[in-house]
């Protein structure tokens, strides 16, 4: 794969799509080197058009999943849930809850550290929203293609513990320091085998990319997603959905919610709107570990019918200006969060199904089983196509189409061939003399 860094390019780029389409046309942007002249506030502006659309998705998904949750955890329990606000179906419960907590009082404990008490929520928060940076919704719908956006996602959500262990220390008391570091030690343990489980569909692709890897799985769902790719593929999807849904913080890995002691671990003392924060990270964050399932294991934004995808990508390739990309790229974006949506369904299904475990439980659980079994499964995903390749006797095409597969190789070679037609023409200036 290339090496190329989107957002440090200097010369001209082909025409973008989605919503950079919209704002590029806007402000007359032809070139990144604009950033650094005259249009710096042009991109100023590009970047706050982006921010606020992903802000809103970040406030507007966890007022349906925490909706979700009351109706799902309602029926499980054989009740009925929120039926009043908005209608038969309790649809603005939510909303009416946030007006709520916007209401209350903000307060703060005698014996709290007044700065890092107020400082903590706005980390978690920022944590969990900068992850969609770089989480694509479609193709090109995204705010900042990295050629390393899945290391990008991943490492932005762990700061997320930073903030949870601040909450716990500054509010002056043992009880949310307890569930702060019993929550540290949680996240920080499950992350290790949620890294090495995002890492073995990259050996089946060899991309970080996010947007390339979404690409490489059109066409018919049991050929071309990566969950079918091999066994080992097919069986680290599972084990990154375990590991995922206890980085964040769901039942039955919910510790830093104690029962035994009747509190709600690091956010006990907080209160109104600040309170509100850590919840709307956590449903964030739900989204988040579940939109890099779909997009590493299940397909991305393509429905998994070849036919239908690739009727939708020739529309999308023959006007990348057009209303008919929008479109597109729109009915992808639904496709996208409907999977993602899905996968959050399953995680609400789960807490309502299965007890709590005791944070011995927890702990052993991720280094004694879910740790060696993600290694095992990386172990196994890199030495795949090596076995592969000995048994077709190392002699039939070249290396890239015994080492991926034909599909997977044909896709990477085309995204190559592309990103070489996209470079500028025009050789890089030669490095001056030293004394110069």
């Amino acid at each position: 794969m290339s090496g190329r860094i989107n957002f440090c390019e200097v010369g001209p780029f082909p025409p973008p799509v989605g919503s950079t389409f919209v704002t590029f046309a806007l402000f007359g942007i032809d070139s990144i080197g604009d950033m650094f002249t005259d249009a710096w506030w042009k991109w100023a502006i590009v970047a706050l058009i982006h921010a606020v659309i992903i802000v809103n998705f970040f406030a507007v998904a966890p007022l349906f999943y925490i909706w979700l949750e009351r109706k799902v955890s309602g029926r499980i329990q054989d009740r009925l849930g929120p039926t009043r606000v908005g209608g038969k179906f309790g649809w603005l419960q939510t909303l009416a809850d946030g007006i709520k907590l916007i209401q209350k009082e903000d307060l703060c404990p005698q014996a709290a550290d007044g700065m890092l008490f107020r400082v903590a929520p706005y980390i978690v928060f920022v944590a969990s929203f900068a992850a969609f940076i770089a989480l694509p919704f479609s193709n090109g719908w995204i705010a900042q293609n990295l050629d390393i956006g899945l290391f990008f996602v991943l490492a932005v959500m762990s700061l997320e513990v930073i903030g949870i262990i601040l909450a716990g220390y500054a509010s002056g008391s043992k009880w949310a320091l307890f569930g702060g570091m019993r929550e540290a030690a949680q996240m920080v343990s499950y992350e290790i085998p949620m890294a090495i489980c995002a890492l073995i569909p990259i050996v089946a692709v060899g991309s970080l990319n996010l947007v390339e890897i979404g690409q490489m799985q059109s066409g018919w769902f049991l050929s071309d997603w990566l969950i079918f790719r091999n066994p080992f593929t097919f069986l680290g999807f599972f084990v990154y959905f375990t590991v995922a849904t206890a980085s964040v913080k769901r039942a039955p890995f919910d510790l830093a919610e104690a029962e035994s002691e009747l509190v709600a671990g690091f956010h006990t003392e907080y209160s109104g709107i600040r309170w509100s924060y850590f919840f709307m990270a956590e449903y964030a964050g739900m989204f988040a570990v579940s939109g890099i399932a779909v997009l590493l294991f299940l397909g991305g934004w393509y429905t998994g019918i070849a036919p239908l995808d690739n009727t939708l990508v020739s529309l999308q390739s023959a006007g990348p200006w057009g209303l008919s990309s929008y479109i597109v790229n729109l009915f992808f974006m639904v496709v996208f969060i409907t999977k993602g949506s899905l996968l959050v369904f399953l995680q609400i299904w789960i807490r309502w199904t299965f007890p709590r475990l005791r944070i011995d439980q927890v702990m052993m659980t991720c280094l004694k089983y879910l740790l060696p079994m993600s290694c095992a499964l990386f172990l196994g995903a890199v030495l795949w196509p090596l076995a592969m390749y000995q048994i077709k006797g190392g002699n039939e095409g070249d290396g890239r189409t015994q080492f991926f597969g034909e599909a997977i190789a044909d896709k990477v070679t085309q995204l190559d061939s592309s990103a070489t037609k996209s470079q500028p023409d025009t050789p890089l200036p030669a490095v001056e003399e030293e004394g110069r």
